[in-house]
């Protein structure tokens, strides 16, 4: 079989590779082994080619003759320049040595390469090749090994693909590699890997569905139904269900704010509202936004009516009164509009509708304004159907079905003393809703309250003002100056007061005079009660006091028996132990006894970093780069995957080497029996558990006084 691949790539050396680097580069490639998993047939395959290609370079006149084959020299340059023919140079493989070949490419990154290879190779390996084809018979041992490149290979590549942002081709990259390993029924451990790829890149598949695709309709409600699994797994917005996402609730409500821009609003409603009924004080509030926001749009107030109620569900636990007050005007009702915005402690918005109101006592022409900006210009741009759409409240209650609705309202006052003060601390003014910071900062905020069921108050509306009409036209007062320019919302000028609370009114029911003075009197015998206990609880103090002095008198037990500490500012009561002496420095030649002492660290630091307690930080005191900085990575990601180990080592030291040229390098050859079973989300991984005896060539090298690991091979 005929492969993309020449033998500088092979041993990963440049055409102008010394014999030295060769030898070297040989004798790396030979040491660092592909995964366990691999048989002993694709190790050998492997090898066989790293040989082939030493045997030929570091041989002068086969490696001239290569070239020649190979490469050509381009007129007019030194004899040293070589240029790579413009097709890519390509040998000739033995069917042992195609897996070789393959398990090759894979280090080298061509995932794509070998997944097209592979395929081609894996249907040909127990099966009669057709006539021409390049692919012999193989046996049917190696199979394992070709299924095993081919998933890690579209493992590899659909990691890749994910730095690049294509998700969706990504997860069709780990999707397939998954289902090659479950059709197979090997390697679980690897599955599991690809697994949590795939749980991992969820989040990134249904931003992609929903905000590139959105003319797509099969995409896109393939990314909503993925949002609803996720949601299902979750146990809602604010739950704490597993999704394997790795996001936390707040990571979670920030994604759920970052897509809401790629949703219509009919399709917030039917989520958020089916997702309030868990119940969700979150889902709540953001399905009073899409029927608030819909009922204004489309002019269906029937929907505000329905945000209105489902805001009372809130009311009690959280201030959302400056909403209440929105819903209120669009659904003509004035008196209850201007209570919940005495009840309001968003200080910033309010200063500006009372800025705007210009002197009128109910702050309806300020609202009306408040009204109109903020859904326009805040809420709005959240809902895919009506990003840049225009609206006003004049066209919104000019309308026939708009009016009809509004007249036809009940107009009882059940519900005037519905509204509740939020008792909280008063928080700084922040500014009008910006790229939806306030809507958020509000959605985390419910989901910090429980989340048990509210009874909701009855439907019954209070007084209204039919004549819309003369409200709008309130909303600029003859008397208002014409030049003045209006205040943009969140611009708050810099003599702007707070609502005062001599002017707040909280709604109550007065009760008659007779009932007035039987409070009165109530209230002075409470208040003589309350003396009475106050002159009892002295007295008592005081007759205590008394007992004591006398007692002390007659006493002579003493208070402390013993000798007493006498503390002093200049002498600690304990002696303070010195800090350790820094640690001595080795300076001379590496012995076994010491190889022995640093090998030994590092299997200790290694089950520490890689245990259940994942200590990654001590990886720094025996390992340095290249070895540190792999080490470290892995570690981490282990940590992320909750995934570890319980390591046990018996260490023999074969050979310490010290570097003829520098005597702070050098090798030590040990055999480690490393017994290890590891342990995945808490539970045993019996594919990756192991108990092996091994041989291992580690690379020493002493810097500031102390030898360190540089690297290894197996």
């Amino acid at each position: 079989m005929r492969i993309p691949l020449d033998y500088y790539r092979i041993l990963g050396v440049p055409l102008q590779a010394t014999a030295e680097q060769l030898q070297q580069a040989h004798r790396d490639r030979t040491m660092q082994l592909p995964r366990r998993e691999y048989s002993e047939t694709a190790i050998g395959s492997r090898k066989s080619l790293l040989d082939r290609a030493y045997n030929i370079l570091s041989n002068p006149e086969a490696k001239t003759a290569y070239d020649q084959k190979t490469f050509h020299k381009l007129p007019g340059q030194g004899q040293e320049e070589t240029q790579i023919k413009e097709t890519l140079p390509s040998l000739e493989v033995e069917d042992s040595q195609v897996l070789g070949a393959l398990l090759i490419l894979l280090e080298l990154g061509e995932y794509e390469l070998v997944l097209n290879l592979g395929k081609e190779y894996l249907e040909n390996l127990s099966s009669e090749h057709p006539e021409g084809s390049q692919i012999t018979t193989i046996p049917q041992l190696s199979r394992a090994d070709v299924v095993l490149t081919l998933a890690l290979s579209g493992l590899e590549l659909g990691r890749e693909q994910w730095q690049q942002g294509t998700y969706e081709q990504a997860a069709l990259s780990l999707e397939n590699a998954e289902k090659l390993l479950l059709k197979e029924g090997v390697f679980p451990s690897l599955r599991g890997e690809l697994q949590a790829d795939l749980y991992k890149l969820r989040p990134y598949r249904i931003l992609e569905l929903l905000s590139e695709n959105s003319d797509d309709a099969i995409a896109h409600r393939h990314g909503i139904q993925m949002l609803r699994d996720m949601l299902q797994e979750r146990g809602g917005l604010d739950g704490t269900g597993d999704d394997r996402s790795g996001l936390s609730i707040d990571d979670f409500l920030r994604f759920i704010q970052q897509l809401r821009s790629y949703l219509t609003s009919l399709e917030q409603q039917t989520l958020f509202e089916t997702e309030a009924q868990r119940p969700s004080a979150v889902a709540t509030y953001l399905a009073v936004y899409a029927l608030l926001v819909r009922g204004f749009a489309y002019k269906q107030p029937a929907l505000i009516n329905r945000a209105k109620r489902m805001l009372m569900r809130l009311g009690s636990r959280q201030d959302v009164h400056l909403e209440q007050a929105v819903c209120c005007l669009l659904l003509g009702q004035t008196e209850e509009a201007t209570r919940a915005l005495e009840l309001s402690r968003e200080y910033e918005q309010l200063g500006f509708i009372r800025e705007n109101s210009q002197g009128a006592p109910d702050l309806l022409p300020g609202l009306c304004l408040y009204s109109e900006r903020w859904l326009q210009e805040e809420v709005f741009p959240h809902f895919q159907d009506l990003a840049g759409c225009e609206q006003t409240l004049k066209e919104y209650f000019a309308d026939d079905q708009v009016q009809a609705y509004l007249e036809a309202l009940p107009l009882d006052r059940t519900e005037q003393n519905q509204w509740s003060v939020v008792e909280s601390k008063p928080e700084t003014p922040s500014k009008l809703e910006s790229e939806g910071n306030v809507s958020l900062k509000k959605t985390e905020e419910m989901a910090s309250i429980s989340s048990a069921a509210v009874r909701e108050p009855g439907e019954n509306q209070g007084r209204r003002v039919p004549a819309t009409t003369a409200m709008l036209t309130r909303s600029e007062p003859p008397n208002a100056k014409t030049s003045r320019s209006p205040v943009v919302p969140g611009d708050r000028p810099a003599n702007q007061r707070s609502v005062p609370s001599s002017q707040r009114r909280v709604p109550s029911r007065r009760g008659s005079s007779k009932t007035g003075k039987s409070s009165i009197h109530w209230g002075r015998l409470a208040l003589l009660a309350a003396g009475g206990l106050l002159g009892l609880w002295l007295l008592i103090w005081l007759i205590g006091q008394v007992v004591g002095l006398v007692g002390s008198l007659f006493n002579t037990t003493p208070g402390l028996e013993g000798e007493q500490l006498q503390l002093m500012l200049n002498q600690p009561p304990i002696e303070i132990p010195e800090p350790p002496a820094p640690p001595t420095a080795d300076t001379g030649p590496l012995t076994e006894e010491r190889a022995k002492v640093v090998i030994e660290t590092w299997l200790s630091t290694k089950a520490n970093a890689f245990g259940s307690n994942h200590q990654v930080d001590e990886l720094s005191s025996i390992l340095v780069d290249p070895a540190l900085s792999t080490q470290r990575q892995r570690a981490t990601q282990d940590r992320q995957d909750n995934f570890y180990g319980e390591y046990e080592h018996d260490l023999t030291i074969n050979d310490v080497t010290i570097n003829l040229d520098d005597e702070d390098r050098a090798t030590v050859d040990a055999t480690v029996n490393e017994s290890v079973e590891f342990y995945r989300n808490g539970e045993v991984d019996r594919g990756a558990s192991y108990n092996d005896e091994i041989r291992v060539e580690y690379e020493l090298i002493r810097e500031d006084g102390q030898w360190r690991i540089q690297d290894w091979s197996v």
